[in-house]
This record gives structure tokens, sequence and C-alpha cells, in this order.
């Protein structure tokens, strides 16, 4: 019924907007087919590593519906408003390759590697001050919502939130020793 499939896809939007809301970063490792909501998954993430020869599709309007998890949002913002039009409006199928060279893939992986690289960032990510990562990504995405200059503003507000921190002691203090930071997220 029109409800039962309203409620279903309810469930979904929560899920959708979870993944975009994480405060902290999320990379999506694409090993083959992503086509509708799978697509609309990686989209939320904060990075997208795919093997070559994965295939990505929007394809909902063959089915009489249109992307319903973020999609038409952030492939436009990935790819500029004229190419996710297009790709959207056609149901065209794209490659890896191709989403590389648009910017919506971060980096192309050798087949089975997508994994293994994407832990690799999160590892190098991991290491860094979490407090520090989470206002650099909250900074990031806001700030593209806002005009130039109430970004930045933003973003000095984001920055001046750690200068108080432990971590931001720690940083600095390891930096001058010339060792690794112990960060606590303090």
């Amino acid at each position: 019924t029109d409800e039962a499939w309203r409620a279903q896809h309810e469930l979904f939007e929560r899920a959708f907007i979870a993944l975009m809301e994480c405060p902290v970063p999320v990379i999506a490792a694409m090993n083959g087919y992503a086509y509708g909501g799978g697509l609309e998954t990686a989209l939320g993430c904060d990075f997208i590593y795919a093997v070559r020869g994965a295939r990505f599709a929007l394809s909902e309007v063959r089915l009489g519906i249109m992307p319903g998890g973020g999609g038409t949002q952030n492939l436009s913002r990935a790819v500029g408003e004229r190419r996710a039009k297009e790709l959207i409006m056609t149901a065209s199928a794209f490659t890896a390759e191709q989403a590389h060279a648009w910017g919506l893939v971060n980096r192309l992986c050798e087949p089975g590697k997508a994994l293994a690289d994407a832990l690799d960032t999160a590892r190098t990510i991991a290491a860094n001050a979490p407090l520090a990562v989470r206002q650099a990504k909250k900074s990031i995405h806001c700030g593209l919502q806002m005009d130039l200059a109430t970004g930045y503003r933003f973003e000095i507000e984001a920055y001046n939130r750690l200068v108080a921190t432990e971590d931001r002691i720690e940083g600095v203090r390891a930096f001058n020793e010339k060792r690794k930071p112990v960060f606590r997220g303090c």
C-alpha cells in the first residue's frame, strides 16, 4: 500500500540522514555495482574509494520514482548540477573511472583493494586529534551551505573551540618535542 511504502521509505530516510550527520568521517569502499539506494548510501559518506570497473547509477526514474535518499542533493554537490541532471534524468550508469574524473570518487583502487585502502585512510585519520577531525568535518559540511564570509566565520568559531582542549595542548607540545602526539579526545 502507499502507507506501507511511505513507512518503509521513512526508515531509509532516517538512515541516510544519520549517515550524513555522523560526526566522524565515513568512507565508502565500493567493489561492484551501486545503483539507486546503494549509490545514495555512498554519496552520504565523506569519501568514496572504488575499484576500477565499479559501476554506479541513480536509475529510479525508470521505476516511476526519483532518488529519495539524498541522491539529487549529494550527486549535484559532487559532480555539478548539469551532470547530475543528465545522470538522474537519463538513469544512465557510469563507471568508477568516470566518477573519479568528475570528482565523485576520491580514489580508484585495484580490484579487491577498496576496503583495505579505505581502512588505511581511516587509520591515518584516527591517528589525528579526534575533536579537530570532527570540527573540520562539520566546518566543511556546514560552510558549503553558506556564503564564503559566513562560512569563514563558522570555521573560526569551530577553530576557537579547539584552542582550550587538551588535544591542542598535547599536539603543540608533541610538535615542539619532536614526538608523535597522544590524543585523548578531550
